[in-house]
């Protein structure tokens, strides 16, 4: 015989010696495995060539086992039930009985997008652990460049050098504002009436500050800070309290529930903002994250926001 090629053993060939061992009959064997006698007789030999000993000892009526199968047969079994239960782990993922999904957002995107989603995948797959990352701005892109989330929700960033992306919508920009404001009392704002208002923005590369400023200078207008923010979701306090204005994408705007608020399009020019699923370039997500990103966009979708493609 040749002496161990163990590394030649094929999955048939473990499960020939397996059937064997507990029947002690070819046929039996052969019929557990379906196949033919003769195919197991080769499947044994096989086995045997490629470990460099007997396995069985053969008479014409029944096999016996030799004393090395006799070291060997828990192993086989623990590598064929290992296989068994590697198949079991990969169906359940991919039937979402198990897995785990870390998502990062930040707290305002959380709020405006999130929560009918993440109430309907827990309430539809209890199995799959859903872990929340409410990461500030400055932190989003690291922690999927780091893959310390398997996805994020969020605005693309301008380099997309080290990230994919799905875009799930474009969202238009809207004005916040007490109740009792002058520009409350519209149903439309236009974003030229903003330039003599004091407006509560984020920080630079933070939110939308970037395309608020853009579009009151291509409107004309100039930008005047009332207040600067590290999340956008608490401007929408500073405006009730009479701190300033706010202008928030749509859904945020919409999510706001402070009754002294409200909100109104801004228009001449409707302004968006594009929300997006980013993962780290080449990754592949899980059956789950899967589930969670369609169940994502059907939600967006039929809440009314635009809709555009990859």
């Amino acid at each position: 015989m040749n002496k161990m090629a163990v590394h030649h053993l094929t999955l048939r060939q473990l499960r020939a010696v397996s059937s064997v061992y507990a029947s002690r009959r070819i046929a039996i064997a052969a019929d557990r495995m379906n196949v033919t006698q003769s195919a197991v007789s080769v499947l044994l030999s096989q086995a045997e060539s490629a470990l460099g000993t007997r396995l069985f000892d053969r008479t014409t009526r029944s096999l016996s086992p030799t004393p090395a199968v006799e070291q060997i047969i828990g192993i086989v079994e623990r590598m064929l039930g290992d296989l068994e239960t590697l198949g079991s782990v990969i169906s359940d993922l991919d039937g979402l009985e198990r897995g785990q999904i870390r998502v990062a957002a930040t707290p305002a995107t959380g709020i405006a997008l999130l929560p009918e989603t993440v109430r309907g995948f827990r309430a539809a797959y209890p199995a799959v652990r859903l872990v929340l990352d409410d990461c500030a701005p400055n932190q989003f892109y690291s922690i999927i460049r780091e893959e310390k989330a398997d996805f994020g929700i969020g605005t693309p960033p301008a380099d997309m050098s080290e990230f994919d992306r799905i875009i799930l919508h474009h969202d238009p920009l809207f004005l916040v504002c007490p109740r009792d404001h002058p520009l409350a009392q519209r149903d439309h704002v236009t974003w030229k009436s903003l330039s003599d208002e004091p407006l509560i923005v984020s920080r630079r590369e933070y939110g939308v500050r970037d395309l608020v400023e853009r579009t009151l200078q291509d409107v004309g207008g100039k930008l005047r800070v009332a207040n600067e923010i590290g999340f956008l979701y608490s401007a929408s306090w500073l405006a009730s309290c009479g701190m300033g204005l706010c202008i928030f994408p749509e859904h945020l705007a919409r999510a706001v529930r402070d009754p002294g608020l409200v909100w109104r399009p801004l228009v001449d020019p409707v302004v968006t903002r594009p929300a997006a699923v980013i993962m780290r370039r080449g990754r592949t997500v899980s059956p789950a994250s899967e589930r969670f990103i369609d169940m994502l966009c059907d939600n967006l979708r039929t809440s009314g926001a635009p809709q555009t493609g990859i």
